[in-house]
């Protein structure tokens, strides 16, 4: 699959694969086309997380130069990153050397203020927990003044800020853009509100996508932090009252939802904190009855998530389609929305307490 290197001049030109998981069927659109594949009483999820500027560039104690990803902000006030050489994103992030081991204790010196390492996972000496020299308004003004936001080789350019963030982003949670709903511009969401379509969100700190590391990138997707609202446990149940579909958009809105029903003994209530769920081939969703999301290559940990929602032959069938038909691959890339007529079977119940 070609990965797409920038974004399109007009987003709603992206182009949109159907793919039907009850009968294979498979249909060509663009995403301005998406109202016309869902029905009033529909509900569509969004993550409403904002990409963090969380590449920051720095040294450590010995000179050595460091990037260091942000992945979350932990209970304690510390957070949990990535640690990276010092060769930029022009470098792919699998040929990129290991950085230096950094110990607890160790110091990272950026720009404007420093970090130092308060723990190193058993995972991998490169995932660590970091606490920055000062809290609140100051640190977050210095992250937004020196970060980046985290890009990879196939990029044309070097990323700003605004090329990763959504139209209806809120807190700044996400190490990557969801991607999913960086098509959605106010337009199209005014125009599926005027179908009839419902439209909730959810708050879900979306992680990297690759390290280089491989004890990391084979426990990818890590435990990540979610919130969910109660309009949209309320939102939800309706459409469910009135045989509406549960739509999600992205990868990290499934993650969510269906998180938080397991940890919740199959309920879905307004709660927040964090979900480790691994969905796959064998997984039945509990919440989520369909999915937007981007073009995503075979062996990728959210083209195996994909498997909970269509058949092996499904997939294979529509990702040759999107290959044979030049769809583009990446953040930047064309979509899917994998969604039949029917509801799905699912046996679960929902509470707002």
């Amino acid at each position: 699959m070609i990965p797409a290197r920038w974004p399109r001049e007009d987003a709603l030109l992206e182009r949109l694969l159907h793919v039907d998981p009850r009968t294979g069927a498979l249909r060509d659109a663009r995403i301005v086309d998406l109202p016309s594949f869902l029905r009033p009483g529909d509900v569509l999820v969004v993550n409403d997380a904002a990409t963090l500027p969380g590449s920051l560039r720095g040294r450590a104690a010995d000179g050595t130069p460091v990037e260091v990803r942000i992945l979350l902000e932990l209970p304690s006030g510390a957070f949990r990153a990535v640690l990276f050489d010092g060769a930029d994103w022009r470098t792919p992030t699998e040929h990129r050397l290991p950085p230096p081991v950094l110990a607890a204790g160790s110091r990272i010196d950026f720009a404007e203020l420093s970090a130092q390492i308060e723990r190193v996972a058993r995972l991998s000496p490169r995932l660590v927990a970091l606490r920055f020299d000062r809290t609140g308004a100051a640190l977050w003004s210095a992250i937004y003044r020196i970060g980046r936001p985290v890009q990879y080789s196939h990029a044309a350019a070097p990323l700003e800020l605004w090329h990763v963030q959504l139209g209806y982003a809120s807190r700044p949670w996400a190490a990557e853009m969801p991607s999913a709903g960086r098509a959605l511009r106010w337009e199209l969401l005014l125009a599926l509100r005027r179908r009839g379509i419902r439209l909730a969100s959810i708050t879900h700190g979306a992680g990297l996508s690759a390290t280089g590391d491989a004890a990391i990138d084979a426990a990818l997707p890590m435990s990540e932090r979610f919130e969910i609202p109660e309009a949209t446990v309320g939102a939800v149940a309706d459409a469910r009252e009135h045989r509406g579909r549960v739509v999600a958009i992205g990868t990290s809105v499934v993650r969510a939802l269906e998180g938080a029903a397991s940890v919740n003994g199959g309920m879905l209530r307004a709660c927040s904190g964090e979900t480790d769920l691994l969905l796959g081939p064998g997984y039945q969703p509990r919440v989520v009855d369909g999915l937007l999301t981007g073009v995503h290559e075979k062996g990728a940990s959210h083209y195996a998530l994909l498997r909970a929602f269509a058949p092996e032959d499904v997939l294979a069938r529509a990702s040759a389609h999107a290959e044979e038909r030049g769809y583009l691959s990446h953040e930047f890339g064309d979509f899917w929305l994998i969604l039949g007529d029917a509801l799905s079977a699912h046996g679960y119940s929902f509470s707002a307490l």
